[in-house]
């Protein structure tokens, strides 16, 4: 009588995360804070607390992280903010680095 062996085959799916990116918002003293906030509540989702509280860091602070996204994420919403700021005249600055 012939046995057979049965062999498993083992193979694990590795997913890889991809990169972050920090966005991050630039100061400067002619956007509005009203403007920054809004930026921060309707493009970057930030509850109104935290959207004051990013706001007034960048204020104070020169610069301050918004948030960690993919690449693609992060490009999008950046240039999606710039373009708003643009159009309403402000000099607004934000830029991606890898986290």
């Amino acid at each position: 009588m012939a046995t057979q062996s049965a062999t498993k085959e083992r193979t694990k799916a590795r997913v890889k995360e991809p990169k972050q990116f920090n966005v991050i918002m630039h100061n400067d003293d002619f956007t509005t804070m009203e403007f920054v906030v809004s930026i921060l509540i309707d493009i970057f989702h930030k509850d109104e607390v935290t959207a004051e509280a990013i706001m007034l860091g960048v204020h104070n602070n020169g610069k301050a992280v918004v948030g960690k996204y993919p690449y693609d994420i992060a490009v999008t919403r950046v240039n999606t903010a710039l373009s708003r700021a643009k159009a309403e005249g402000f000099p607004f600055r934000m830029t991606v680095e890898e986290a």
